[in-house]
């Protein structure tokens, strides 16, 4: 009953209607409704469920969704693809999407007959929420024009409850065949300015940074901490905008404890939009020139945790895994390693593991207000020239600046009296920093390196 009345609730707001086929927005996007929907479930394997109101994927008993798509008159290979699907109850897991086999039907399909999933490729939807529609990236699964069965497992001992074509709402699969941006000129470099702590409308010095940016070409890159002290959205009005508005169309954010001082950080997610990613999680990624970025959310406890096996940690493997590119990038809000006031956030041990595991080259923090650069490292501290990740604290965003005590290990350089933005040249196979300073600052900090 609880899964019937959300999904009630949830239609009567988004007024959903059942309809198999496609529709072309202004957009460019290409919209389908599913043609067919099931579910299996182990401890009944030769019941059908093509009729049910309601899908399941569950772990313990198994319980596995099937759902069609007809692609035959789609022209082309899309750009992107999204799997959309209302889902009727929480699970911190979410579930798995696989391509299946075309071996079954809505009316005949049992766990007795049930297709095998094809390939290896699963995609985590990571943690979901009842009474919203889930978006999930399925772009490697769509291969073109044709008929696509996909299957939704669990990861775990999790059971999902998901609207149906019965019910009302069924899946979408939304296909954009915009073409894509022009490429980065020279040859895939691009520019990204990092610098977090920032908005403070007791401080001018925000202002004089915001100065540098308007200098500084390319991505703005802002890591936590985006307006003091709560990052309400009238501190995002009278705090941040007035001198960083400009920006927002090149900014790609990160969020901060400061703004999760408003429950769920609903200032900063309502101010930056769909550029923050999912209000939910706060985390996404993009690609800059020849990089992949990662932008994470470091506030654990709100996303289900940074641990090895979270919603976030296994959202992260599974991006690495799709973006295999030669140089990579991540950024968030606490820093893995600091010798400023706040010290080392362990939260963030196993999120760095998988960094490292993947092969990446550069992370950027906040949450110190001071700079500094780590020579290369692994999870643990250890110096490591040849695998290592290089970390650079850039809290030096307008708030006020608090003292460095005792260097960690491999701390480069550091400096705790420069407010300034990180500026980064990043090439196909390497990149150039240099942290500069407002008028009047003295401290600066560069060089160059080669991605791993």
């Amino acid at each position: 009953m609880l899964a019937a009345a959300v999904l009630a609730g949830a239609l009567a707001l988004a007024g959903c209607g059942g309809g198999a086929t496609g529709t072309t927005g202004t957009t460019g996007e290409l919209r389908l409704t599913a043609v067919e929907d099931a579910y299996v479930n182990a401890d009944r394997p030769d019941q059908n469920y093509g009729e049910a109101d309601v899908l399941r994927v569950d772990g313990s008993p198994a319980a596995r969704t099937y759902l069609r798509f007809d692609l035959r008159n789609v022209g082309g290979r899309p750009r992107t693809a999204r799997l959309r699907i209302l889902v009727t109850s929480d699970s911190d897991q979410g579930f798995l999407i696989s391509r299946a086999g075309e071996g079954w039907s809505e009316a005949g399909v049992t766990f007795a007959n049930a297709p095998a999933a094809s390939g290896t490729l699963s995609i985590p939807s990571g943690a979901v929420t009842a009474g919203v529609r889930t978006d999930v990236d399925v772009t490697r699964l769509v291969e073109g024009a044709g008929v696509l069965s996909l299957e939704l497992t669990a990861p775990g001992p999790t059971n999902v409850a998901l609207a149906s074509r019965e019910g009302g709402a069924p899946a979408e699969l939304l296909l954009d065949f915009r073409s894509p941006p022009p490429p980065p000129a020279r040859g895939g470099e691009a520019s990204l300015v990092a610098v977090g702590d920032i908005g403070d409308c007791d401080s001018s010095e925000d202002e004089a940074v915001a100065r540098l940016v308007a200098r500084s070409p390319g991505t703005l890159a802002t890591l936590g901490d985006t307006v003091y002290e709560s990052g309400s959205p009238q501190q995002f009005a009278d705090c941040y905008a007035p001198a960083w508005e400009r920006f927002r169309a090149r900014t790609r954010p990160a969020t901060g404890n400061h703004d999760y001082e408003t429950d769920g950080a609903r200032g900063y997610f309502d101010y930056f939009g769909a550029a923050a990613g999912a209000p939910d999680r706060g985390y996404y990624s993009y690609d800059l020139g020849a990089w992949h970025v990662v932008v994470l959310n470091s506030n654990c406890s709100g996303v289900g945790g940074c641990q090895a096996g979270s919603p976030q940690e296994r959202w992260l493997a599974a991006d690495l895994a799709a973006h295999p590119a030669r140089c990579t990038l991540a950024y968030w809000h606490h820093p893995r390693f600091s010798s400023g006031k706040h010290g080392d956030f362990e939260q963030m041990q196993d999120v760095w593991q998988t960094l490292y595991d993947a092969g990446a080259d550069l992370v950027l923090n906040g949450h110190d207000h001071d700079y500094e650069r780590f020579a290369p490292q692994t999870p643990t501290g250890d110096a490591d020239p040849a695998r290592g990740i290089v970390e650079f604290v850039v809290g030096t965003g307008g708030k006020g600046l608090t003292d460095i005590g005792d260097p960690r290990p491999n701390s480069a350089i550091r400096d705790d009296q420069t407010f300034g933005v990180l500026r980064l040249r990043l090439h196909p196979s390497g990149y150039d920093w240099r942290f500069v300073p407002i008028p009047g600052g003295s401290f600066r900090d560069s060089g160059s390196a080669v991605c791993h």
